[in-house]
């Protein structure tokens, strides 16, 4: 029987382990379950090389309330301080680990069941990213054209290509930033005129690359539906005054979505689309939490990592009894 099992091994769930380990849970009581093969697999394959992980939210500063802390930095070193993490919190990772259930057990605590087994626990925290899965668009991709389409600048190496990027958030420019710097001729479709969702930062890159004639901007323009022929894809456009955008490859940058039937499923109920939480991150399931992108505190790293030092203060006052530092 774990105390703590902890489903997602991004910054929230790795977060969440260490203040584990910082309120006195024992390591061979806390358990760290991952679908992916390694851990904040979100960063690994939705983040560009050279981007920056930015330590505050949209301009706003992020202040540390809990045992991690960044400043701003790169994806590599990114990655290195939550792999020294795991090393210096002696944390039980095990990836390739793919839950499928939660389900009550009689003692009032949890199994959590994966494809190949069921670990029992105390307390469970569900801390999976919304990265992991992306929105898709209103229209059909036709079969033909889905080796074409894309939903991250990882999985496939693109170079000298004509580039459709979809979207208008951060994730959109920097995409595109990073096709130009890959040597891709680039178009960008987003459907409003102006660019609120994106930082200034990336507001100004994208402007500059617009205005170096990097970067084609459709502004106002909505994709009504793809077709493909002799391997390549147009993307049709349902404003009569724009014109229809052939390409080689399309990168959709358009979010995440919240995995609400697993959520329904263990017995988290909604309000609106957002799950409700207290405080201190509980759900309704009494003993099931809930941190990170899941909650309405999500936006950037430092949020996620302070969620998880508000829901460990909870968890210990609530559930085990154990002693977190104040700070």
């Amino acid at each position: 029987m774990y105390d703590l099992i902890i489903i997602g091994a991004g910054p929230a769930g790795l977060s969440m382990a260490a203040e584990a380990r910082s309120a006195g849970i024992a390591a061979d009581r806390l358990l760290v379950l991952e679908k992916g093969e390694a851990h904040s697999w979100s960063i690994r394959k939705f983040y560009p090389e050279k981007k920056l992980v930015e330590a505050n939210y949209k301009g706003k500063p992020a202040i540390c309330n809990g045992v991690m802390c960044i400043p701003d930095l790169s994806k590599d070193e990114t990655l290195s301080y939550l792999d020294q993490a795991i090393a210096d919190h002696q944390l039980d990772v095990r990836y390739s680990e793919s839950v499928y259930g939660i389900e009550r057990r009689e003692d009032d605590g949890f199994d959590v069941r994966t494809g190949d087994s069921t670990y029992p626990c105390r307390v469970c925290v569900i801390a999976i990213g919304i990265l992991g899965r992306p929105n898709k668009p209103d229209y059909k991709i036709p079969p033909a054209a889905r080796s074409k389409v894309h939903f991250d600048v990882t999985s496939t190496v693109l170079e000298d290509q004509d580039v459709l990027v979809v979207g208008g958030g951060d994730s959109a420019s920097e995409y595109a930033q990073y096709l130009v710097q890959c040597g891709n001729r680039v178009t960008l479709s987003y459907r409003r005129d102006s660019f609120d969702r994106m930082t200034q930062l990336n507001r100004e890159s994208l402007r500059a690359l617009e205005q170096r004639e990097q970067v084609t901007i459709l502004r106002g323009s909505n994709i009504e539906s793809l077709s493909e022929s002799d391997g390549r894809v147009t993307a049709h456009m349902a404003e009569p005054d724009i014109a229809d955008v052939t390409f080689d490859h399309a990168v959709y940058a358009l979010g995440g979505s919240t995995p609400q039937n697993f959520l329904h499923e263990v017995g988290i109920e909604f309000e609106g689309k957002l799950p409700e939480v207290t405080a201190g991150y509980e759900t309704n399931v009494k003993g099931l939490y809930l941190i990170g992108d899941l909650t309405p505190a999500s936006g950037s790293i430092i949020l996620a990592f302070n969620t998880s030092r508000e829901a460990m203060k909870d968890i210990c006052s609530s559930h085990l009894g154990c002693q977190i530092d104040p700070r």
